[in-house]
C-alpha cells in the first residue's frame, strides 16, 4: 500500500471531527441564546433598592415562562427595561396593575382603599418622591391599563414608580425567581 491511500481517509476523518465540533459549538451557543431570550436571564443587583429581600451584589435569575402563561400580579418581583436609560434593566416589586388605584397615606401604601401588609419593607415609610423630568404623579394614582406600579422594598432608597411613573408591561423582561449567588443568600424569591 502506498501512503496516498491512507491520507484520504485521515483527512476526511479530521474534517468530520472539526465539522462535528463546530456543529456542537454552534448548538451550545444557540441553546444558550434561546434560554436567555425565552426562558431565564441572570442579573447582578447593582443597588440597595430591594434590600433586605435582595442585597447589593446578589446574582438573581429572572424567569420568563410565567408571563407567557399569566399576567403580572401584585407581589411579583419583576425585571424591566429602565424607563430612563435604554439597555439598563431594573428590578422592583409589582404593587398594583392596570386599573388599580395607589395612594400613599401616612407612610403606607394603599391599593384600592386597602393598606398593604408589606413585611419586606422592614417598616420603612413609603413617601412620595420628586418625579423625573416630564413625569407627573399625583395621589391617589390610577394605574393605566397595560401598566404596572412598581416599588423597591427599600422604600427610602429606591427610584421607582413614585419617581418615573407606572411602567408599561411591554418593558418587562421577566419575574425574579431565585438568588443564586452568593450561596449564603441562595433561595427562591417571593
Amino acid at each position: 500500500m502506498d501512503s496516498g491511500q491512507h491520507a484520504e481517509p485521515r483527512r476526511s476523518g479530521a474534517f468530520r471531527t472539526i465539522l462535528s465540533l463546530l456543529v456542537m459549538v454552534a448548538f451550545v451557543f444557540g441553546l444558550s441564546w434561546a434560554l436567555r431570550t425565552f426562558v431565564f436571564q441572570p442579573y447582578e443587583i447593582p443597588s440597595g433598592s430591594m434590600e433586605n429581600t435582595i442585597m447589593t451584589g446578589d446574582m438573581v435569575f429572572s424567569e420568563k415562562i410565567s408571563y407567557y402563561l399569566r399576567d403580572p400580579e401584585p407581589g411579583d418581583i419583576v425585571t424591566f427595561q429602565d424607563p430612563e436609560i435604554p439597555g439598563r434593566v431594573l428590578i422592583k416589586r409589582c404593587i398594583a396593575v392596570g386599573g388599580q388605584t395607589v395612594d400613599l397615606v401616612d407612610g403606607r401604601v394603599v391599593v384600592d382603599g386597602v393598606a398593604l401588609d408589606e413585611p419586606y419593607t422592614r417598616g420603612l415609610p413609603s413617601e412620595p418622591l420628586k418625579t423625573a423630568l416630564g413625569v407627573e404623579v399625583s395621589y391617589p394614582y390610577t394605574v393605566p391599563a397595560g401598566h404596572l406600579w412598581v416599588m423597591g422594598d427599600n422604600r427610602t432608597n429606591s427610584n421607582d414608580s413614585r419617581y418615573f411613573g407606572a411602567i408599561d408591561e411591554d418593558t418587562l423582561t421577566g419575574r425574579a425567581a431565585l438568588v443564586y449567588w452568593p450561596f449564603s443568600n441562595f433561595g427562591l424569591l417571593d
